[in-house]
């Protein structure tokens, strides 16, 4: 009876401690446009014609989730984060591997040592390649288009993963990544590594990150995760006011397929406090095979009615040859491969953030 009663007064207490040290957080965005494209790929590759439709994350993918942090004292906190997509146009699972949770899964210590971070996370390869693109990862119309033709969400939801990022020294903030691929008897199925360097003063950014997958392991998740690829960028940035210019060079060598050089760069302006432009392109060839290549571009707007709510326009060209299937998103599967030619589409919509 007596363990009883102790065990009852300890579940009691932990609660009430974890309240009064800790916070948690429901944040998300819901993001939804009208999408114009000249032309459609249909399920064999080819044109299907003009599309005119609902859909979602024409900025930022619509998502929610709960975060989490506690002070240990020291300078010490845990921190944790869950975080799931949805499609606002249908109510289902987006941007998440096919998962509830699956764009993000961790818990992390943070410290005057840096961040240990274990669960499903993002690469430092795609933080990289996020603090390089000049369109800020909008869902259409980046550098994720190419992503995605490359080689999809692997290195993008990676599970299974533990990261160190170190605090940052004169500038210089450093990342590695390691995920475990957990197949029995074979530790190099399914196994994944990053890692990335980044310096920044407020004025010049420069950073470079590396990935290293391999196919198999025992992510069991709907869309494939371990593509086996190598990946390297080298990015940069520059600020001048409202004005910041970015320039990338990445490379995705996909296993037995393509080898794909892109180059890219643009610029992101704040004319007012409420309105912000931007435009980028990039240029994609296959070194294995230099027929098959494409370009992409797009410009946006986009205009602040608060500081939630943002209402947006984005015009996008894409041109591809030979093989290359380049589209102008990731996020809609309607023009995420596009046909060879050229391929115009027009988005308005709004997203709030909450």
């Amino acid at each position: 009876m007596k363990r009883a009663i102790s065990a009852a007064a300890l579940l009691g207490i932990i609660p009430a401690i974890g309240h009064a040290q800790s916070s948690v957080t429901l944040y998300g965005i819901v993001d939804a446009g009208i999408l114009y494209t000249s032309k459609t790929a249909n399920a064999a590759g080819q044109n299907a014609g003009r599309s005119f439709a609902l859909v979602d994350a024409g900025l930022s993918p619509s998502l929610f989730g709960f975060s989490g942090t506690e002070d240990l004292g020291g300078g010490l906190k845990a921190r944790f984060k869950i975080e799931s997509g949805f499609n606002v146009a249908n109510g289902g699972i987006n941007d998440s591997n096919g998962n509830f949770f699956g764009r993000q899964a961790w818990i992390a210590l943070d410290g005057n040592f840096g961040e240990i971070k274990a669960g499903l996370q993002f690469s430092p390869f795609v933080n990289a390649l996020y603090d390089s693109d000049a369109r800020g990862f909008s869902e259409f119309g980046d550098i994720q288009s190419n992503y995605g033709d490359s080689v999809f969400l692997t290195g993008v939801h990676n599970s299974n993963a533990i990261s160190y990022t170190t605090p940052k020294i004169a500038g210089l903030e450093g990342s590695v990544m390691l995920a475990l691929g957990g197949k029995p008897g074979d530790f190099q199925a399914g196994r994944q590594v990053a890692a990335s360097l980044k310096y920044d003063d407020g004025t010049l950014m420069v950073n470079a990150a590396f990935y290293d997958g391999n196919s198999g392991g025992t992510v069991n998740t709907p869309v494939p995760s371990t593509v086996a690829f190598v990946g390297r960028m080298l990015g940069a940035a520059y600020r001048l006011g409202s004005l910041t210019a970015k320039a990338v060079f990445v490379n995705f060598k996909v296993a037995g397929s393509a080898n794909n050089y892109v180059y890219g760069g643009g610029v992101d302006y704040a004319v007012l406090p409420q309105l912000d432009l931007n435009a980028g392109a990039w240029v994609t060839s296959d070194r294995n095979h230099t027929a098959n290549h494409s370009v992409l571009a797009a410009v946006g707007a986009d205009y602040f009615l608060s500081r939630w709510t943002t209402l947006y326009t984005q015009v996008g060209v894409v041109n591809n040859h030979g093989a290359t299937t380049t589209g102008l998103s990731v996020s809609y599967f309607s023009v995420f491969n596009e046909v060879q030619g050229t391929t115009v589409g027009v988005i308005a919509g709004v997203r709030h953030i909450f």
